[in-house]
């Protein structure tokens, strides 16, 4: 990547880098430059927000065919794996393999690239999506608003937490890769405002399915995702000494399913 100062990035720039990196949709990068991964990064929640509500749209169909709560919620977890060509679930699996090695860090990151999948990385991979497929369909079976509720707010915040993470004084545990093109690019008041944004715009929308419990239960569900990715991002950088694309997989993949059960709660 590119550190030569150029033109500013245009907005449609951001966006293209933030769907194109972020997402399988045919979005073409036009630009690959540090100042246009920081333009991206602050634009990952809009990237999250198409996937969920998408993924709510599956759900909403699924319902409306009469495949009840179970199969709307099977569908809503497909449609972000699919539209990431799971890319942030091997993620996933591979910093899970990484981290429950216990070897140093050049022997995890190492671990981390093999193609293969460990005993970790299939236990994490099992759980996370058991445990967001019981969560969905525990709000769908209250009702549709409920599911897609907790589908958009899921995606916005696992974006979210790769805004953050990509944030200065955040360094690339490799010197490739789609860690180490953002990594540190995004200023920190800027990455802490889009985490306050997305937070204010999740309690928007529980308010609107649910009233002020709603406003609350939601805006909560966003800050413990994004708690929960902090607090994975702080012991990745202890064991491996940074970020690298797994990851921010692992990150995303975190935050919204912490978003998602703190939402099927209460």
């Amino acid at each position: 990547m590119s550190d030569t100062p150029g033109p500013p990035p245009s907005p449609a720039d951001a966006l293209r880098f933030a769907f194109g990196t972020l997402t399988a949709l045919p979005v073409r990068l036009t630009r690959w430059d540090r100042a246009t991964a920081r333009g991206g990064m602050l634009c990952a929640p809009l990237a999250g927000l198409v996937v969920g509500l998408a993924a709510a749209a599956l759900g909403g169909v699924v319902l409306l065919l009469g495949g009840g709560p179970l199969l709307a919620a099977v569908a809503t977890a497909a449609v972000p794996a699919a539209l990431t060509r799971g890319l942030h679930l091997d993620g996933l699996a591979d910093t899970a393999d990484g981290l429950g090695s216990a070897k140093p860090a050049e022997d995890a990151l190492r671990i981390m690239k093999q193609s293969d999948i460990g005993p970790f990385g299939v236990l994490t991979l099992l759980f996370t999506l058991l445990a967001q497929v019981a969560a969905l369909a525990g709000l769908y079976a209250q009702g549709w608003a409920f599911g897609a509720l907790a589908a958009a707010v899921a995606g916005v915040t696992a974006r979210c937490a790769l805004t953050l993470a990509s944030r200065i004084g955040v360094p690339a545990a490799r010197p490739e890769g789609l860690g180490a093109a953002v990594a540190g690019t995004v200023a920190a008041g800027a990455a802490l405002l889009c985490a306050a944004l997305v937070t204010a715009l999740s309690a928007a929308a529980g308010a609107a399915v649910s009233g002020p419990y709603g406003a609350l239960h939601t805006a909560l569900a966003a800050l413990l995702g994004l708690g929960t990715a902090e607090l994975l991002l702080r012991h990745c950088r202890r064991r491996f000494g940074g970020v690298t694309g797994d990851v921010f997989g692992a990150l995303a993949e975190s935050a919204g399913l912490a978003a998602v059960v703190v939402l099927a709660l209460g």
